[in-house]
């Protein structure tokens, strides 16, 4: 019987849920309703655990509240995509529900786990029911009420599983779509495989081999925090030149005489650089910073306390070496009064919304969600006192949102679902109006282009009535599959169809990576022929997954 959980036990239970995640992350990402090949939320739930537990594996101490402190903060900034953000909500509303607490009891748990939901719906807009938000809330209801009377916690969290798996069984009554198409919700199995590995842990049974070792772990979460360093800027524009990461060991005679705040500290140091981020806890506080005097930010830290795990780099010295070029002396970019961020997959999209006006393009949208923090990275790297973010993904928006709330300056996200509506987002802009009147029209002009998309699907299936083989080709209009064929071309054809009516006049097409020429001009052809009012714009857009990008208006 386990009637105190500490956070030693708690670490193992992240460490062996996160490996039976990696284990079935292919799995998860096959239960994406529709049977395109970018179904990622395995993949997204995946990386953002992975974090996670990279941050919890360096917690030494045995205090859950600092266990859990530090595996919420990890979710946080590597969450990725819808399911990755409820995720990392979850477990940061699990985290407040324990502070200051070194064990739990069963009730703890419990009412641990419904601090988690609460905080996750109200990080939600409009929460959909049969989701991982509701295989969360019925598994916590259940955990409430039988901490009641069950003082195992081992047996409390064997509930809580068997009703994670039982909710994630009802999620295709509660959403027609998974029922039409026969599977559960993919974000409801991945909390489900995490659950599982919580209590394999409890039990001390051992799961399946993973694929994953914890050093290959570690590889993934450090790429991530740099990957889009050295693509950013020139290097004469690099305004805080030193990447400063320092902890402090708070010290009770010196805290006694200053008492440490969380954000008054953050206040000081972002007044010596920026890209900051700042943990604290009862006994240390973590901080990284871009600074162009080091030393001044350590002797802010020093004020409260010792100073370890040091590490200061000249990102200068490294962008010069990566780049291959000769260093130039530069006064410090002033911040320009307007940037747009935004997200695309494919290096003619990416080149297009450059030339319409996007400040920084993060690589990413299907098959890749940024995380939080690569979307923090490039709003730092924006360097505007406006920054306006187009996600160009459904997936990417509670990651932009989350960003927008971390980062500093006046940030506002725009919503765009698609590329054709992040290129009509962009073409709104106007620079002479202020961050909300830009949002609001920009909002606007992107809801009022129709997307279009053709790609293969990955399996049979049955949808909106339309029944579907793999390895055909599928025309998505605004989301729903309206037309499917064995040959690509036609299957552009039958879904244009759908979409161009009377009213329409322009049609711009994004050219996919698996596109010949002479497939497109053929279309081309054909569509001149056959909507004689309907003016064609063509791109090479390069990207991949989507044979064609469509975007009619």
């Amino acid at each position: 019987m386990v009637r105190a959980l500490d956070g030693k036990t708690f670490a193992q239970m992240v460490r062996l849920g996160a490996h039976h995640l990696t284990n079935n992350a292919k799995k998860i990402d096959a239960l994406n309703v529709f049977p395109v090949p970018d179904g990622d939320t395995g993949t997204n739930m995946n990386l953002s655990m992975t974090s996670g537990a990279g941050e919890v594996k360096k917690v030494k101490s045995g205090h859950i509240s600092e266990v859990a402190n530090a595996f919420a903060k990890g979710l946080l900034m590597g969450a990725r995509g819808n399911s990755g953000v409820i995720l990392s909500q979850l477990f940061r509303g699990f985290a407040k529900g324990i502070e200051n607490k070194q064990t739990l009891s069963a009730v703890d748990l419990a009412n641990a786990f419904e601090s988690g939901v609460k905080t996750a719906y109200k990080a939600v807009m409009k929460p959909v029911e049969g989701t991982i938000l509701t295989v969360a809330k019925d598994a916590a209801s259940v955990a409430v009420k039988q901490a009641k009377k069950e003082k195992d916690i081992v047996v409390l969290m064997e509930n809580v599983l068997t009703e994670a798996k039982a909710s994630l069984k009802r999620t295709p009554n509660l959403l027609p779509v998974l029922k039409e198409v026969g599977v559960v919700d993919s974000g409801g199995q991945g909390l489900v495989t995490i659950y599982e590995g919580f209590l394999a842990s409890l039990k001390g049974e051992e799961l399946p081999a993973y694929d994953v070792s914890e050093e290959k772990m570690d590889e993934m979460v450090n790429a991530e925090h740099h990957k889009l360093a050295q693509d950013f800027m020139d290097t004469s524009d690099i305004e805080f030149g030193y990447c400063t990461e320092f902890m402090v060991k708070f010290d009770q005679e010196k805290t006694a005489k200053n008492p440490f705040n969380e954000e008054a500290f953050r206040n000081e140091l972002s007044e010596h650089g920026d890209s900051l981020l700042v943990v604290a806890d009862d006994e240390i506080v973590k901080v990284h910073v871009h600074a162009e005097y080091p030393g001044n930010v350590l002797t802010i830290g020093q004020q409260y306390g010792s100073l370890t795990n040091m590490k200061i780099e000249n990102m200068r010295e490294q962008h010069t070496a990566i780049v291959g070029e000769k260093e130039k002396k530069s006064t410090p970019a002033a911040k320009e009064e307007y940037a747009i961020v935004t997200v695309a997959m494919g290096s003619g999209i990416k080149t297009l919304l450059e030339s319409l006006g996007a400040t920084v393009v993060i690589e990413g949208g299907q098959t890749m969600n940024p995380s939080t923090q690569d979307i923090t990275d490039a709003i730092n790297q924006a360097n505007a006192k406006n920054i306006l973010i187009l996600p160009n993904n459904k997936n990417i928006v509670m990651a932009a949102e989350q960003a927008g709330e971390i980062a500093e300056g006046n940030v506002q996200v725009v919503p765009t679902k698609t590329i054709p509506q992040g290129i009509g987002a962009i073409l709104a802009f106007h620079p002479e109006r202020d961050i909300k009147a830009n949002k609001k029209m920009m909002e606007e002009a992107g809801e009022q282009v129709k997307t279009g998309q053709v790609t293969y699907a990955v399996r049979d299936t049955k949808i909106d009535g339309i029944a579907i083989e793999k390895g055909s080709f599928m025309g998505i209009a605004d989301g729903k599959i309206k037309a499917t064929n064995k040959d690509k071309t036609e299957t552009v054809k039958l879904l244009l169809k759908e979409m161009i009516t009377e009213d329409d006049e322009i049609l711009t097409i994004l050219q996919g990576e698996d596109v010949s020429d002479a497939d497109l001009e053929s279309l081309v052809n054909y569509i001149e022929a056959t909507y004689e009012d309907i003016e064609v714009e063509v791109h090479n857009g390069n990207q991949p997954i989507y044979s064609y990008i469509l975007s009619v208006e």
